[in-house]
């Protein structure tokens, strides 16, 4: 069922991105500066190593101009045409104040965010690739940022100081700030038994429902987090699943399915699940009783898991999500329905990225672990 996507890469695979043109080119990036864009059929069209050997740890296309591929490394972001992969077409080094760590583009590929290690998110005025606007709150590294559909002037970003914040980008300060640790300490209160340890909710991916108004977010604790956004950019409830045993690493929600509401994640434990939140309290909510935001607090670590590698490939339909349900605490109270996943994958390794595609017609999911190939799954038989 599984199918493996090889030749693209001599080093591991960092990330991967889909272009919405004709097309329908895909491209993945990975470590020592390679990136290699591939048809919807899994054979590869070019490849090309960027000077420097710098790590390739984002690879976007725009959502207007398919001919442009945007690709960031250390501090650095180079376009390309990935129909003929050469030098760049543009590069905009310092970008980033330090390394980055994720690209997104609003939906009018008009403005560039760029998450990097500093904590800083910058936005860069596209096609000329100035910065207009620095924002800065987290006290970590921010790890990931993602626009809101049918809002080009809102992003969300996530960061390994547990914090996930919304921007309006006319001011340098975020709308709400919403911290997991607070969040995830209300949860495991309800449910930690003796001897029971918890990883801290480190924010590793955040994503935008193509609604526009729920927000997943990829964590440490293994969960992944919900938000709603309502009115005036307010955060209006929060809650959880609990996805992985591990650290879950992403978070994209799939937006050629049935509804925006289905999410895809992945996680050290080596583990992808298909999730229908379409009933979860956080998207579906029955009340609208308003409570308070949990306190913000500073966190410091930063860390990463390998996982050994298993079998690839192995798949179980309706499987129970991994540990308890979880009642969520936040903005308003939400409790966790007991149902798991739709899908679960027993991939075999630890996932660095994932990217939902359409592929010669059919719904799938690409896979990038520690291997220099990509893994590419059918979600045809929901």
């Amino acid at each position: 069922m599984a199918r493996q996507w090889s030749d693209g890469h001599s080093t591991p695979v960092l990330c991967v991105g889909a272009s919405s043109g004709p097309d329908g080119l895909l491209a993945s990036g990975s470590e020592g500066g390679e990136v290699a864009v591939w048809s919807q059929e899994g054979h590869i069209i070019s490849r090309l190593t960027l000077p420097g050997d710098e790590d390739i740890t984002s690879v976007v296309f725009s959502p207007v101009t398919p001919s442009l591929l945007y690709t960031s490394h250390g501090d650095t972001v180079s376009v390309l045409d990935p129909r003929i992969l050469k030098d760049p077409v543009e590069t905009f080094p310092g970008a980033g104040e330090e390394e980055i760590n994720a690209l997104a583009l609003n939906e009018t590929g008009s403005a560039l965010a760029v998450a990097d290690d500093s904590g800083a998110v910058r936005v860069l005025e596209l096609p000329a690739g100035k910065v207009c606007r620095t924002l800065r709150r987290h006290t970590n590294i921010c790890s990931s940022v993602a626009f809101r559909p049918h809002r080009p002037n809102n992003l969300v970003s996530a960061g390994l100081d547990m914090q996930v914040m919304l921007w309006g980008l006319q001011k340098t300060r975020p709308l709400w700030t919403l911290n997991l640790q607070d969040v995830a300490e209300e949860l495991d209160d309800h449910q930690q038994r003796p001897g029971q340890l918890f990883n801290p909710p480190l924010a590793h991916c955040v994503s935008v429902a193509s609604c526009g108004n729920i927000v997943g977010c990829a964590a440490e604790d293994g969960r992944v987090h919900l938000m709603r956004v309502g009115g005036g950019s307010k955060l209006e409830q929060q809650g959880a699943v609990k996805a992985h045993s591990q650290g879950a690493s992403q978070a994209h929600f799939v937006s050629f399915l049935s509804h925006p509401y289905w999410l895809v994640s992945g996680g050290n434990d080596s583990q992808v699940a298909l999730w229908d939140l379409s009933k979860h309290p956080v998207v579906a909510p029955e009340g609208k009783n308003q409570a308070a935001v949990p306190k913000r607090r500073k966190g410091k670590s930063k860390a990463r898991k390998k996982e050994q590698p298993q079998d690839k490939g192995k798949t179980k339909l309706g499987a129970e999500a991994e540990g308890d349900d979880e009642a969520a605490g936040g903005a308003e109270e939400a409790t966790e329905e007991k149902a798991g996943p739709k899908l679960s994958i027993r991939h075999g390794d630890k996932v660095n990225w994932l990217c939902p595609a359409v592929l010669r017609g059919e719904p799938s999911v690409l896979v990038a672990d520690q291997s220099s190939s990509l893994t590419v799954y059918p979600l045809s038989q929901l």
